[in-house]
């Protein structure tokens, strides 16, 4: 185990694949469970592009609004959380947006307008958990 000290403030302290940093007063938080472990930015329209990314191998554009993020080195369980957002167009009303499918190595995001499949642009998503 080892303990990085500022002043007589233990801040970050590490041991076998663990390591925490100190937070709001004496709280800790794990940096392994803080970061994302895949993320992605998506062009959704036309031609799906994967603008940049991390820990994603590709992301399939499944149909209108429906896309497919694949994680590179796959999550420990499908009990992760996954998110994402996306630029609404401005004449859009009645819009929703769902994760669907969720298992180790993917998932599935689509965005509705008016109950109707709509391509976007950005779509950015981001995955937090345990890698497997």
């Amino acid at each position: 185990a080892t303990t990085i000290t500022i002043g007589s403030t233990p801040v970050v302290s590490a041991s076998a694949n663990s390591m925490t940093i100190r937070g709001e007063g004496s709280n800790q938080t794990s940096i392994q469970q803080g970061l994302a472990k895949a993320w992605a930015h998506i062009d959704g329209t036309g031609t799906i592009n994967v603008e940049d990314s991390f820990n994603m191998s590709s992301v399939t554009d499944s149909s209108t609004g429906t896309y497919l993020p694949q994680i590179a080195n796959d999550m420990n369980s499908g009990s992760y959380v996954a998110t994402f957002a996306c630029e609404i167009p401005s004449t859009a009303t009645n819009n929703a947006q769902r994760i669907f499918s969720i298992v180790t190595g993917s998932y599935g995001l689509q965005f509705y307008e008016n109950a109707n499949p709509t391509d976007v642009d950005p779509v950015v998503t981001a995955v937090f958990g345990d890698l497997a």
